[in-house]
C-alpha cells in the first residue's frame, strides 16, 4: 500500500521504466560503433532549444539589431551544454532520473510542489509547440488557427504508431525533423545572402548589449528561453536507454559527446533564424518585425521567391512537431518519477494536449488570431518561473559525493553551473517584472 499507482493499466513502451536498457550496445564493437549506439538522446533534448517559443525572440533580435545578439545565442548554448551534461552525469552515475532523485531525497511536501511546477512547465511547453504547429498550418495551408490547434491533437496517432517500433524509431524521427529544419534554413541563408564578416563579428560580445535597453531586453529573452525545464528531467532519463556493459566512464563520455553535438545543431538553427531575420529585414529597412507570421509574409517579396516563405513555414511545422513528441515523454518521466504513477503513453499525451488546447483555443477565440504572439510570450514566462525548481535540485545532486561518487562535478564545473543557475533565475525574474509591470520594456 506504500505506492500510489493505478493497477492493471498496461504501460506503453515509451514509459521511462520500460525503455531503460532497451537500446543495445553491440558486444565486441569498436569505439566508433559503440559511440553510434549512444547517438540519439541528445537530439531529443536539442529540439527543445529550437522550438517555436524561441523563434519570435530570434526574429525580433535579428530584425531590430542585425547580427549583434548572436553572441547571446552562443553564450546561452554554452550554459545549455553545461546543464545538460550534468543531467547526463546524474542519470548514468546514479541510475535515477532527476524526478526520481527528487522523490528519493526531498520531503513529500516539497516533492509534490516540485511535481506541480514541472507539470505546469510541460503544459506551457506543449502550448508553445501547439501554437507553433497551428501557426505553421495556417501559413502553409490557410487553415484557421482554431482548427489548427485542434488538428494538432491528432499527433497522438503518430505516437501510438511509434510505440510498437521502439525507442530508436522515435530518435530517428526526431533527427529527421531536425534535419528538415536545418536544410530549410540552409536554403534560407543562401537566399538571404548575409555578410559573413558581420556574422562572425556578431558572435563577439558587445558592451552595447548592456547599454542599450532594447538589446538588453531581447538578450534576456534569449537567455530566459535557453534552458527548458522539462529537458533536464528528460535527458537524465533517456540516457539510461542504452544497455551498456563497459566502463561507466565511457557511457558518460559518449552520452556527453552526443548531447554536445546535438546542442551545437540547435546553436546553428537558432543562429540561422537570427541571421536570416537580420539579412532579410534589418538591412532592408524592416526593423520592427517581431511576429513569426509577419516574417513569413515578408520573406517571399524581400528575397524574390515564394520558396523562402514556404521553407520558413515548413521549418516551423517541423519545429513544433519535433518538440511535441519529446514533451509527451518528459511528461511521463515527471509523473512516474515524482509520483511513481504510470499511465499509458496515449493517455498522458491526451491529458497534456487537452490542458494546452483549452487555453490556446480560449485565447484565439476570445482575443483573436493576433493574440498568438502574446500567448507564446506567456508560455515562455511560465517556463522561466519554473526553471529554478529544476536547475537547483540538479546542481545540488550532482555536487553531492554521496550520490555521485567519482562522477561528482569538479569544483570548477560547480562554480560555473551555480553562476549560470543564479544568472538565469535573476534574468528571468527581471524579464518577468518587465513584462508584467513595464508597458514597453524594449524602448
Amino acid at each position: 500500500m506504500g505506492r500510489w499507482q493505478l493497477p492493471k493499466i498496461p504501460t506503453a513502451p515509451f514509459c521511462p521504466s520500460e525503455i531503460e536498457g532497451t537500446v543495445s550496445v553491440p558486444e565486441g564493437a569498436n569505439t566508433w560503433q559503440r559511440f553510434l549506439a549512444f547517438l540519439g538522446p541528445g537530439y531529443l533534448v536539442a529540439v527543445g532549444y529550437m522550438d517555436p517559443g524561441n523563434w519570435a525572440t530570434d526574429i525580433a533580435a535579428g530584425s531590430q539589431f542585425g547580427y549583434g545578439l548572436l553572441s547571446v545565442i552562443l553564450i546561452s548554448n554554452f550554459i545549455a551544454v553545461l546543464l545538460q551534461t550534468l543531467s547526463v552525469r546524474l542519470g548514468l552515475a546514479t541510475g535515477l532520473d532527476l524526478a526520481q532523485m527528487c522523490r528519493a531525497q526531498f520531503p513529500a511536501r516539497l516533492n509534490f510542489v516540485l511535481w506541480v511546477f514541472a507539470e505546469i512547465a510541460i503544459v506551457a511547453t506543449d502550448l508553445a509547440e501547439l501554437l507553433g504547429s497551428a501557426l505553421a498550418l495556417k501559413l502553409l495551408f490557410g487553415l484557421p488557427l482554431a482548427w489548427g490547434v485542434c488538428l494538432t491533437a491528432l499527433d497522438i496517432v503518430v505516437v501510438l504508431a511509434l510505440q510498437s517500433r521502439g525507442f530508436r524509431w522515435l530518435e530517428a524521427m526526431i533527427i529527421g525533423l531536425i534535419a528538415t529544419i536545418g536544410l530549410c534554413f540552409i536554403a534560407e541563408i543562401v537566399l538571404a545572402k548575409p555578410d559573413w564578416g558581420a556574422v562572425a563579428a556578431g558572435y563577439l560580445p558587445q558592451l552595447s548589449i548592456v547599454e542599450n535597453p532594447g538589446k538588453l531586453y531581447l538578450a534576456i529573452g534569449i537567455l530566459g528561453a535557453t534552458v527548458m525545464p522539462h529537458n533536464l528531467y528528460l535527458h537524465s532519463a533517456i540516457v539510461q536507454t542504452r544497455a551498456w556493459d563497459k566502463d561507466k566512464r565511457e557511457a558518460v563520455r559518449f552520452a556527453t559527446v552526443d548531447s554536445t553535438i546535438a546542442l551545437f545543431a540547435a546553436l546553428l538553427v537558432n543562429s540561422a533564424i537570427l541571421i536570416v531575420a537580420a539579412a532579410s529585414f534589418h538591412f532592408r529597412g524592416y526593423q520592427q518585425v517581431a511576429e513569426i507570421q509577419d516574417a513569413y509574409r515578408l520573406l517571399a517579396p524581400l528575397l524574390g521567391t515564394g520558396a523562402a516563405s514556404f521553407l520558413f513555414g515548413l521549418a516551423l511545422l517541423a519545429s513544433g512537431q519535433s518538440s511535441t513528441f519529446t514533451g509527451t515523454l518528459a511528461g511521463q518521466i515527471v509523473m512516474e518519477g515524482f509520483l511513481d504513477l504510470r499511465i499509458p503513453c496515449w493517455l498522458r499525451r491526451l491529458l497534456t494536449r487537452a490542458l494546452a488546447i483549452i487555453p490556446g483555443l480560449c485565447g484565439i477565440l476570445i482575443f483573436g488570431e493576433g493574440s498568438i504572439g502574446k500567448m507564446l510570450v506567456l508560455s515562455q514566462v511560465i517556463l522561466s518561473l519554473q526553471l529554478p525548481f529544476a536547475v537547483f535540485p540538479l546542481l545540488l545532486f550532482t555536487a553531492n559525493p554521496a550520490l555521485m561518487g567519482r562522477f561528482t562535478s569538479p569544483a570548477w564545473i560547480q562554480a560555473f553551473a551555480w553562476m549560470a543557475g543564479f544568472a538565469i533565475a535573476g534574468l528571468n525574474a527581471w524579464l518577468l517584472i518587465q513584462i508584467l509591470f513595464v508597458s514597453n520594456p524594449a524602448v
